[in-house]
């Protein structure tokens, strides 16, 4: 189970030098007692501390799997420039917007500071680095090449979170669709059909069947509106905690959405990105095959997928070559299948998963693409028969009184 990550504050101080002299500034800590006890060790005699306010896990802006892409890129680059670590943490920090952000990277580079490895100072915080990174960051310590495994690991987090953002594209939309139909739907029967409704009632004529339906659900949907929002707000609750705390539950819906039409192909190769790209950057790290396969069942985000990186593990670890295990799971493409087979036999295993990465999402990134150019035209159509459809079953009445005069 992860640890809660550290609450650190920011405290305000005023206090004497060893000279007597008046000085003030700015520092972190638990509680006041540790902060007091910190300028104390520093030679200063505090006279004012006052907290600013809680930082790592406290109010403010969330700290987004996007920042830490662009942090780790930065970190890279002023390492690679020749920058010292901890330097390099107090200008990345300095940069930040987010000040939760950036109250993290002062923590961590506390911790650095006060003698531990990069690696180590990360797993203090699980919420924002997971044990691939952290597994990562102690491969490049270990091996004296910390830049250039901090910029693969950039380049990792920049296409996986890019992937993620294309697939909730692809979701976003048929939601969409769906929930700006009803919605439209809903005003016109609650607040437009009843104001037909009481000129209707004038005529003295039998309606038409249609506008008759529209006229009976308009008065339905006006008696028990609010069990529909009860029942809505009430199912969508339900089955996110149901999710959350069901795993069979949420197994079932992984195996369901790869079954999709349209979006189970997205969802399908977006997953076959991941895997690609995630034991494209273990491998490359040096890490072996069979402990790279733990991390890229970890970073699957799809049961069926984990299950199967978890057979190839059992196979490769009995002596069988990936591509074989691979191509017994039945879930990856033949492409994907010869591409890890010819890295296999030249030696560059990790060129050609970075290679199958790039190829599958982009295919994503044209699905997602179509799928928008697709939507849009259907939303302008959905929207058009109901509102379309409930304009006519007002106005048929007129017509016909219009025909009998």
């Amino acid at each position: 189970m992860a640890t809660k990550a550290v609450k650190v504050a920011s405290f305000t101080w005023e206090g004497k030098d060893k000279k007597g002299r008046k000085t003030k500034g700015e520092i972190q800590g638990a509680n006041l007692a540790t902060v007091k006890a910190e300028l104390r060790k520093q030679g200063i005699v505090p006279t004012k501390v006052r907290k600013k306010g809680m930082t790592i896990g406290g109010k403010g802006k969330k700290i987004k799997p996007l920042d830490i892409a662009v942090f780790t890129r930065q970190l890279a680059t002023m390492l690679r420039a020749g920058v010292p670590l901890i330097q390099s943490f107090e200008i990345t920090a300095e940069g930040a917007d987010n000040p939760n952000l950036r109250d993290l990277l002062n923590n961590i580079k506390n911790e650095v500071a006060g003698g531990n490895t990069l690696a180590d100072s990360l797993r203090k915080h699980p919420k924002y680095f997971d044990d691939l990174y952290c597994n990562l960051v102690a491969s490049g310590e270990q091996s004296g090449s910390l830049e250039s495994l901090l910029a693969r690991i950039a380049t990792y987090k920049e296409k996986t979170e890019q992937l993620k953002m294309k697939v909730k594209k692809a979701i976003r939309y048929p939601i969409a669709v769906v929930v700006i139909a009803i919605v439209v739907t809903a005003i016109l029967l609650v607040k437009v059909v009843p104001q037909f409704q009481e000129v209707f009632q004038g005529f003295g004529a039998d309606l038409p069947a249609f506008t008759m339906m529209v006229i009976n659900l308009s008065e339905f949907m006006q008696a028990y509106w609010y069990y529909f929002l009860i029942g809505i707000i009430a199912f969508v609750l339900i089955t996110s905690k149901a999710l959350e705390k069901n795993k069979g539950l949420r197994d079932a819906r992984d195996r369901m959405v790869l079954k999709l039409p349209i979006m189970g192909d997205i969802l399908h190769k977006s997953a076959m990105a991941r895997f690609a790209r995630t034991l494209s950057t273990t491998f490359a790290a040096g890490v072996p095959l069979v402990d790279a396969l733990d991390s890229v069942a970890g970073a699957a985000g799809n049961v069926v997928f984990y299950d199967a990186t978890k057979q190839i593990k059992e196979d490769v670890s009995s002596g069988m070559q990936l591509q074989f295990a691979m191509k017994n799971t039945a879930i990856f493409s033949n492409m994907a299948v010869q591409m890890v087979s010819i890295g296999e036999e030249s030696g560059a295993l990790d060129e050609m998963l970075d290679k199958v990465a790039s190829y599958y999402e982009e295919e994503v990134d044209n699905a997602v693409d179509g799928l928008t150019s697709l939507m849009e035209p259907l939303i302008m159509s959905v929207l058009g028969v109901l509102i379309g459809g409930l304009i006519v079953a007002m106005y048929l009445p007129i017509f016909q009184l219009g025909s009998v005069v």
